[in-house]
């Protein structure tokens, strides 16, 4: 079988993904540094459920020498490798654009160096390169690409998105969307997309850009406060503090659970993507953030309050779910997991954890200091 290297192979997607690939035969290598927001400061214990299952290279992104190491030999790169995070990206836009960009050049210039026997990339992109995805018009029918909600109707808890008057009605967000990148982290991603897509032409090397859509599941960082909303609101349910739900709770995303989105990506190995190819990874299944809120509170049996605040968070969006069907195409990739059920499995692994600090508040106390949450 194939060598294969993923970068961030240590983290969340990235370990998962190491264990189906070992157990399909390939030769796995990971390059990761650990980081500490994702890993906390002691051992890890994503790498160490699959240290005997690849080569670990302790290393960084953000160094072309880590790069060039790492990639001697390899067929296919997985890059998964980045920072995460939709309102920590609006003030930590330095780092996030060194490790997401940066990092992403330093491979490509490793790989014009190389000259070897990389065959394909693919590329952990995100639904966030889309911003307010796909909208139709209830009065005219027409299909519409939202942008920015203002900040005026916000203020006024005007949170759905209308076209002069008339009402519209979120679609499912298909690859031939207008893109609208609204945060910090969406414009990395869709950077990393455009280098990936226009160096794999130049360098002859197959390339698949999987527009990831809000994964979870067993694994997850319960650590991090910044991404991961059934992270963070599970972590606050255990420390027993109460939810405080932004705008009015009615916002709503496509969550994947993890084995779906493992799938999704050792198919991206072996089906043949047409030399260049972006792909929605999703469930095609929109959910609200309050009904996230309520599962939980369910699944752990918990009497925390659940408050809608009204507050927003500049570069949110209101609502993004994947159409999925040039994936079933391409990849016959198919969903297994509806949300009720990934739930299930993710309580379960949550409730023998450790229960972790809840570090939220310090989150939105960053926000607020940075004028990001209103």
């Amino acid at each position: 079988m194939k060598n294969v290297l993923i970068s961030g192979g240590a983290g969340f997607i990235g370990s998962r993904l190491c264990e189906k690939l070992f157990e399909q035969g390939y030769l796995v290598t990971i390059l990761d540094n650990l980081s500490t927001q994702i890993h906390g400061s002691n051992e890890s214990s994503l790498l160490n459920k699959i240290k005997d299952k690849c080569i670990f290279i302790k290393g960084d992104v953000r160094n072309k020498e880590d790069w060039k190491k790492a990639i001697n030999n390899q067929e296919i790169i997985i890059h998964l490798a980045a920072e995460t995070g939709t309102g920590q990206s609006m003030y930590d836009i330095a780092n996030y654009t060194e490790v997401n960009v940066m990092g992403t050049a330093n491979m490509l210039e490793a790989l014009s160096d190389n000259k070897g026997k990389v065959e394909k990339i693919i590329l952990a992109s995100s639904r966030a390169v889309y911003g307010e995805g796909k909208y139709k018009c209830l009065k005219t029918g027409d299909f519409l690409f939202p942008s920015q909600r203002l900040e005026k109707n916000l203020l006024n808890s005007q949170f759905e998105i209308k076209n002069n008057t008339n009402l519209l009605q979120s679609v499912a967000t298909d690859e031939s969307s207008h893109l609208n990148p609204l945060s910090i982290y969406a414009i990395n991603k869709l950077q990393q997309e455009q280098m990936v897509l226009f160096m794999g032409k130049s360098l002859g090397i197959e390339v698949a850009c999987l527009r990831y859509q809000n994964v979870y599941g067993p694994g997850q960082s319960l650590l991090n406060p910044y991404t991961g909303i059934l992270s963070v609101f599970s972590t606050r349910i255990l420390n027993n503090n109460d939810i405080d739900i932004y705008e009015d709770g009615m916002q709503s995303r496509d969550f994947v659970y993890i084995d779906d989105v493992v799938d999704g990506t050792a198919l991206a190995i072996e089906k043949n993507t047409n030399g260049n190819e972006v792909i929605n990874i999703g469930s095609g299944v929109s959910t609200t953030v309050k009904d996230v809120a309520c599962i939980l509170k369910q699944s752990y049996k918990s009497d925390i309050k659940i408050s809608i605040s009204g507050h927003y968070r500049f570069g949110d969006i209101r609502h993004n779910f994947a159409d999925i069907t040039r994936a079933k195409r391409i990849l016959d990739f198919n969903p297994k997991f509806t949300f009720k059920e990934g739930v299930l499995h993710f309580t379960r692994w949550v409730k023998k954890q450790k229960i972790m600090q809840d570090n939220y508040d310090k989150s939105v106390d960053e926000l607020k200091e940075k004028g990001l949450l209103k």
